[in-house]
């Protein structure tokens, strides 16, 4: 049987959350590769290093111009994933990911530029001007969301008039936020990428548990620390969701995720139910949603859930287009036998790209 651990955290808040994702969250088809690469989707955009403040903190991005940009064009805000994860989507787990960076490649060929940004805790922002074990919470989270939002605004090649945020996994929840969110012009429209769809502690119980019961299956992990482990991530949310203390100690894979240190962000975000704030979206605001049907973290019923707070009130701009035989980053992943398993060597879905140009087109004019 594992020890148990206390919920010190290893490092800072945001990475002891990656220790946990990394250990029982990530998708199949991870890690780093050997081969020569698959080709990146879209077109190599001219791209410039910029940083912004967001409070006290400054953060460092990337502004990416379609290499024939003539005249003011749309902007699009792209929001990482969970975790500590760079601007351009990758983390300790996925390194070679690249789920941000391929977005901007697939905008850059429709004519759009884009903002990818290091959030608190990654890549050149770091923690910024807080102590590695600061805790940071939604609404700085948020604050940067509104912050790089303001500076993609003020780039003299974009169109403020027609800005867009595409929001990636936990992304897609600050992406739903934006409009109430950002100064300025509200976004002319949303891509959410395999969006959750449940409330968050749902999903990572979810996660969890479908992860624990695999391991269990292939004789990974025994019956007895199988349910050890659920039970201290069930245990941890009910503490959590009645505002109590979470527990002291707690199965080493969970402890840095439900740690006191995580806490407050996990209550902040678990509070908002992904299907009411699409509810209550602006009517005006078209979407789009992407799912990769081979996608390990975000389930289709989860989608569904989410479509129908999107649809309700008979909102109209909507689309969903789900990606046959791609995985969590939207990259072509297949589970037979000698397939291709690093994220490096299997390439971003094709269809990613028809689908937002066509969205894009509909959503800026």
């Amino acid at each position: 049987m594992p020890s148990r651990s206390s919920a010190a955290p290893p490092s800072s808040p945001v990475r002891a959350a990656a220790v946990a994702a990394a250990a029982v969250l990530l998708a199949a088809g991870c890690g780093p590769g050997g081969g020569a690469g698959a080709a990146p989707p879209g077109a190599e955009p001219v791209e410039r290093d910029v940083s912004f403040r967001s409070g006290p903190d400054t953060l460092h991005g990337t502004f990416a111009l379609p290499p024939d940009a003539d005249g003011p064009v749309p902007g699009v805000l792209i929001i990482s994933g969970s975790g500590p994860t760079d601007r351009d989507g990758n983390g300790e787990g996925r390194p070679d990911a690249d789920t941000n960076l391929n977005f901007a490649r697939v905008l850059a060929r429709a004519g759009a530029a884009s903002l990818r940004y290091d959030k608190l805790g990654s890549g050149e922002t770091g923690m910024g001007s807080r102590g590695e074990e600061e805790a940071v919470g939604f609404d700085d989270f948020e604050a940067q969301m509104a912050a790089a939002y303001t500076e993609l605004a003020e780039q003299p090649e974009v169109d403020p008039s027609r800005l867009l945020v595409l929001g990636h996994s936990e992304g897609a929840l600050f992406a739903l936020r934006s409009p109430g969110a950002v100064e300025g012009p509200a976004p002319a429209g949303l891509v959410l990428a395999a969006p959750p769809g449940n409330r968050y502690m749902d999903l990572i119980d979810r996660q969890i548990t479908d992860q624990t019961r695999r391991a269990e299956s292939m004789g990974a992990m025994t019956a007895s620390d199988a349910e050890e482990l659920l039970s201290d991530t069930r245990l941890a949310i009910a503490r959590l969701r009645a505002d109590e203390e979470p527990p002291s100690e707690m199965a080493p894979t969970v402890a840095p995720l439900f740690g006191e240190q995580n806490a407050e962000f996990l209550r902040e975000i678990d509070a908002l139910d992904p299907k009411e704030m699409a509810e209550e979206l602006p009517g005006e605001t078209p979407a789009l949603v992407l799912w990769g049907t081979e996608d390990s973290q975000v389930q289709g019923a989860e989608v569904d859930r989410l479509m129908e707070g999107l649809e309700s009130g008979g909102r109209t701009g909507v689309e969903r287009v789900d990606i046959k035989g791609a995985d969590h980053v939207f990259r072509e992943y297949d589970d037979s036998p000698g397939a291709v398993i690093p994220d490096a060597e299997r390439p971003f879905a094709d269809e990613v790209a028809p689908a937002v140009e066509s969205f894009l087109d509909e959503a800026t004019g």
